[in-house]
């Protein structure tokens, strides 16, 4: 699942070294690269210089996100609804899917996906909605005509820079911790995302299903041979349904030993 300023073919050129590491080793296996539904104007883009006139505050880009933070201090992510509606329209016409996998805004996506499908979760949410009408509710995308979730629960989610929705609105999300498998990367030089907001996601998560990876890099998604081998090593894991039973490990460069 893509970044926030991307879209579902570019993050598909920028993975292509992940892509062929799992299929590799899944060879039946495929993925899939949603484009979120939120198109981005230029002045939405942090840092972006017009070439020219041309191509203005208002002039089209080839980028998109799953929702927008509106400006200010309002605690309200702005089109969420609408970016996991596309999810919801990917699983039913692309899916069912074993896994979820996304970078920075994807990555916190990747999370919130597993954490829908889990459970008990539509029930939680229908808790905290009672308690305060303000909170988000259960997306209604993500059910079926028959009352059913739109997929099982998926084995695992693999986030990448990943952050949680920082307001009390979408607790529900993160209220129970979220049960699924997770494999979380963390840039040490990460400025975009850092590691006291990566910590926050990574402390949503049961302890005994999560993996925690330190990269010695910044925003972006680690391609060396040792990554993808923690990558293959953590999904091997989970579709021998082994990965909840072992307690958390966290990983750096000095002292990788893949698979885990």
């Amino acid at each position: 699942m893509l970044g926030f300023t991307q879209s579902g073919p570019r993050f598909h050129d920028k993975t292509r070294a992940l892509e062929k590491a799992l299929v590799k080793a899944f060879p039946s296996s495929s993925l899939h690269y949603p484009t979120g539904p939120l198109p981005l104007r230029p002045a939405d883009i942090p840092g972006f210089v017009p070439l020219s006139q041309k191509n203005g505050e208002d002039a089209e880009t080839d980028s998109f996100a799953w929702w927008r933070r509106q400006n200010g201090d309002s605690p309200l992510y702005t089109g969420m609804d609408r970016g996991l509606e596309r999810i919801a329209e990917t699983i039913r016409h692309e899916g069912p899917f074993d896994g979820v996998v996304g970078f920075s805004q994807g990555g916190a996506a990747a999370a919130i996906v597993a954490s829908l499908l889990e459970p008990g979760r539509r029930e939680a949410f229908e808790a905290a909605y009672n308690k305060d009408p303000q909170k988000f509710k259960y997306p209604s995308s993500f059910v079926n005509d028959d009352g059913q979730a739109v997929q099982p629960p998926v084995k695992f989610a693999i986030v990448y820079s990943g952050f949680a929705a920082p307001f009390e609105l979408y607790s529900a999300f993160y209220e129970p911790k979220i049960t699924t498998p997770v494999l979380h990367f963390l840039g040490s030089l990460d400025t975009l995302v850092d590691e006291k907001r990566g910590r926050v996601l990574i402390n949503s998560c049961e302890r005994g299903s999560q993996r925690v990876v330190t990269h010695p890099g910044g925003h972006f998604l680690p391609s060396q041979k040792v990554w993808l081998d923690a990558v293959v090593g953590f999904v091997k894991e989970c579709v021998n349904g082994s990965a909840t039973k072992k307690a958390t490990k966290e990983d750096n460069v000095e002292d990788m030993d893949v698979p885990f």
